[in-house]
Formats: C-alpha cells, sequence, structure tokens
C-alpha cells in the first residue's frame, strides 16, 4: 500500500486509513485504488470479518481531490466508483469512524458504510450545488434511505453543514465519542459484529442493503435464496452446538 493509504489487522478487523492530512484527505485517484484493493483484501481474506474505514489528522474527509480534477483527474475506479468504494462497498461489514469533517465525497464514503461512530465535533455535508454540481457518488439516494426524506432534501438543497449531535439524532450515526475516540470505538464495534458468524453477517447484510427495492410478494423469495444456504451451513450447526454446549462458537465461514 502507498503512503496515502495505511492498512492495518487488528485480529479480525481491517482498518483502512486515509492518509492525505495535508489535503483534508481529500480523494484521489492513487488513494481511491488503494482503498479499493484494500477491500479485495477485506472481502477475500477468511481471517478478516470486518473493516473500519478512517482518515488521518483530525479529518475524515473532504471530498474530491479538486486540484485533480482541475487537472482532470477523477478518483474513481472501474467497477467500485469514487473513492473504490462507493459503488460496490464490500460485501463484509464495513464501519466508519468519523473524525472532523466528512463533507461532499467524503459524505458519500460513509453512507457507503454499514455502521456509523463519530466523535461530537465531527461535520458532516453535502455542499455539492454550492459549487454548481452534484452528489453523484451514492448521496442523493442512500442519503434519505438514512433519515427522513425532507431532512436530507434540506441538507442537499441547502449544502449546509450538519452536526454529529443532529446526525445522531436522526439515526444516522450508531455511537458519538469524545474528540479523538471515534476510531478505537469504531473498532470496537467492529471487534462485537467479528464474534458472529461470518456467512450469517455476510447474508443478512445482503439483504438488509438489497430488499429496499423488493416488491412485499417477492420480498421472501428472494430472502430464502440468500439465507438458505446459511441454514445448511456447517457454522449454522456449530452455532447450535456452541448453545447447547455452552461455550464459544468456533467458526469456520462454511
Amino acid at each position: 500500500m502507498s503512503e496515502e493509504l495505511v492498512v492495518e489487522r487488528r485480529g479480525p478487523v481491517l482498518v483502512l486509513q486515509m492518509n492525505r492530512p495535508h489535503a483534508r484527505n481529500a480523494m484521489s485517484l492513487s488513494l481511491a485504488e488503494e482503498v479499493a484493493a484494500a477491500l479485495e483484501e477485506l472481502d477475500g481474506s477468511p481471517e478478516l470479518r470486518t473493516g473500519v474505514i478512517t482518515g488521518a489528522g483530525g479529518t475524515f474527509c473532504a471530498g474530491m481531490d479538486l486540484k485533480g480534477f482541475a487537472r482532470g483527474e477523477r478518483p474513481v475506479v472501474p467497477g467500485r466508483g469514487f473513492a473504490g468504494l462507493v459503488e460496490r462497498p464490500p460485501a463484509k461489514p464495513l464501519v466508519a469512524a468519523v473524525e472532523g469533517y466528512a463533507l461532499a465525497g467524503g459524505f458519500e464514503i460513509v453512507l457507503a458504510c454499514d455502521l456509523v461512530v463519530a466523535a461530537r465535533t465531527a461535520v458532516f455535508g453535502l455542499p455539492e450545488v454550492r459549487r454548481g454540481l452534484t452528489a453523484a457518488a451514492g448521496g442523493l439516494f442512500r442519503l434519505p434511505r438514512r433519515i427522513p426524506y425532507h431532512l436530507a432534501m434540506e441538507l442537499v438543497l441547502t449544502g449546509r453543514h450538519w452536526s454529529a449531535e443532529e446526525a445522531a439524532a436522526a439515526g444516522l450515526v450508531n455511537r458519538l465519542t469524545p474528540p479523538g475516540g471515534a476510531l478505537e470505538e469504531a473498532v470496537d464495534l467492529a471487534q462485537q459484529v467479528a464474534e458472529n458468524a461470518p456467512l450469517a453477517l455476510a447474508a443478512s447484510k445482503r439483504v438488509l442493503v438489497e430488499s429496499a427495492g423488493w416488491p412485499l410478494e417477492e420480498a421472501f423469495g428472494r430472502q430464502h435464496e440468500i439465507v438458505d444456504p446459511v441454514r445448511r451451513s456447517a457454522d449454522a450447526q456449530e452455532g447450535a452446538r456452541a448453545f447447547a454446549e455452552k461455550r464459544s462458537p468456533v467458526w469456520a465461514g462454511r
């Protein structure tokens, strides 16, 4: 990995730290490519169960690197989109650990994650309309699925900054921390998730993400296709045995 992304394994958790503090971790093409490679590692390694993404230097991500954009560079990875993430997040759960600003594409990275931990001083926003642009990295359709419609519309059309306290009150943030505490809290949350069966985690995430567009009459059928293999898995039998034997399960991922 390049110096623009610091990757660390903490047991079953893969921590990705965007490392361009001089640019408030604005997303460059090289950083996007490194994120995409790290997410391939996350999904491809049976030892890894969850991921955490954060930013160095007290800022999460200020969005697209506008200097790079002015040079004709777009931080988009084929098949994964902006930041190497937003169009195809990992199959495994991903936690955002937010300090400081998560603006524009930075906020859209957060919205592509499954869980959000934020310092109380963190700030979110989609200010693209103030720059003659649109939030085209998933913010326009993900935000109204996370928070009430009219609040999402206000945030998008005004481009105003949104405090972590407000975001938590609206249900977007899972946990609030003191400044400087988001990463460790996010890793703790990721570790709790990682204790559970990997096949069940991936299937549960997939149903939660995909089912928003399912017609009711098709929902159970589509769900069965995803969850029935989990019910028949060795891990499901191990979970039942561990419960009966009053011990912690040992997951095989199959």
